[in-house]
């Protein structure tokens, strides 16, 4: 369940996802964007690498017989779920990876589409999907965060809603 959260939150940065159909009951994918980027659209183009995951409860996420709850999930996932970052380009594409990098990694994901941001709200077309979500920059512009809810299940089995802060940072 922890895995199910951190790769639905890290990969489509959840928002809605928006799709629809015509009178011939055929699925209508969005547009891909196209165009030039806005000034502050080029705050987003680079590589950015998650660097942390926070949560609003502490919850115990690891199976090593101790009981030790935290905030802190970035530290309780592995490194192959850890090995997460987004690159978006000056031309509108992007391309999200995780487990590229990490030794062993069994869940590796590739996915690449197109992207804009308009009054700190991030919009990715990836799949035939739509995905929105606001996003938060820090005073310096060099990392970018997003907040949603979940319901994680600790190591002990018990499911509890938790607000997740995922963190990314400017490779």
């Amino acid at each position: 369940m922890k895995r199910n959260a951190f790769i639905i939150g890290a990969m489509i940065l959840m928002g809605g996802v928006i799709t629809s159909c015509n009178s011939d009951n055929e699925i209508d994918c969005p547009e891909d964007f196209t165009g030039e980027l806005v000034a502050e659209e080029e705050l987003l183009v680079g590589t950015w690498v998650l660097s942390a995951i926070t949560a609003d409860e502490e919850i115990d996420l690891t199976d090593d017989d101790v009981d030790n709850p935290s905030t802190d999930f970035f530290a309780q996932y592995s490194a192959c779920q850890r090995d997460a970052s987004y690159t978006f380009n000056s031309d509108r594409s992007y391309e999200y990876e995780q487990g590229q990098n990490a030794t062993d990694c069994q869940n590796k994901v590739a996915l690449e589409g197109t992207w804009r941001m308009a009054s700190a709200n991030l919009s990715l077309v990836s799949a035939c999907s739509l995905q929105n979500t606001d996003i938060e920059f820090n005073v310096n512009g060099t990392e970018f965060s997003f907040t949603n809810d979940y319901d994680v299940r600790d190591v002990g089995g018990l499911v509890k809603p938790v607000e997740i802060t995922f963190t990314y940072s400017l490779l």
